[in-house]
C-alpha cells in the first residue's frame, strides 16, 4: 500500500489512482458542481464572478478550464490569468507575449551559448602551451 500526505489538505491517505485524498476529491466535485450550477444560470460571467458568487478560487476554476472540465467556448467570458504576468487567457499557459518573450530569451541564451563556447575555444588556442604552459617555463627555463 503506498501512503501520502494529501497535497490540498496535508492529512495522510492511501494512494491509489489520485494524489488527492478522497475528502478533497468530495470537496473538488462539489466545487465543480458550484461553478457549473453558477455558470448554467450565468453564461456570460468572468472567473472573477464566478469565484465571488461560488467561494472556490480562482486558481481551481483555472484547473476545471484547462482540464476541460469547464468550457471556453460556452461561457466566452470565462478568462484565466496568465502564469506569468497574470493577463486573461482563453487558452494555454501564459499569453502571446510572455511566450514570445520567453522565445526571444530562450533563443538569445542558446546563441550566446554557442558564441561562448567559440570564444572559448579561440582563447584556449591563442594560449601558448595550453593548461601546461606554466610547468613548461619551468622546465625550459
Amino acid at each position: 500500500m503506498n501512503l501520502g500526505n494529501c497535497p490540498r489538505c496535508g492529512k495522510l491517505f492511501a494512494k491509489s489512482f489520485r494524489d488527492i485524498c478522497p475528502a478533497c476529491i468530495k470537496d473538488i466535485e462539489s466545487e465543480y458542481e458550484k461553478c457549473l450550477k453558477f455558470l448554467r444560470k450565468e453564461k456570460t460571467a468572468t472567473i472573477n464572478e464566478v469565484s465571488e458568487a461560488t467561494e472556490v478560487s480562482i486558481k481551481q476554476i483555472t484547473k476545471f478550464i484547462k482540464e476541460g472540465r469547464i468550457s471556453v467556448a460556452d461561457n466566452p467570458n470565462m478568462m484565466y490569468p496568465c502564469e506569468i504576468c497574470g493577463v486573461l487567457i482563453y487558452e494555454n499557459n501564459m499569453c502571446d507575449s510572455c511566450r514570445n518573450h520567453l522565445t526571444k530569451s530562450f533563443t538569445r541564451a542558446t546563441s550566446g551559448e554557442s558564441q561562448m563556447q567559440g570564444n572559448q575555444e579561440s582563447k584556449d588556442n591563442t594560449k601558448k602551451g595550453g593548461a601546461y604552459g606554466a610547468v613548461d617555463k619551468f622546465r625550459n627555463s
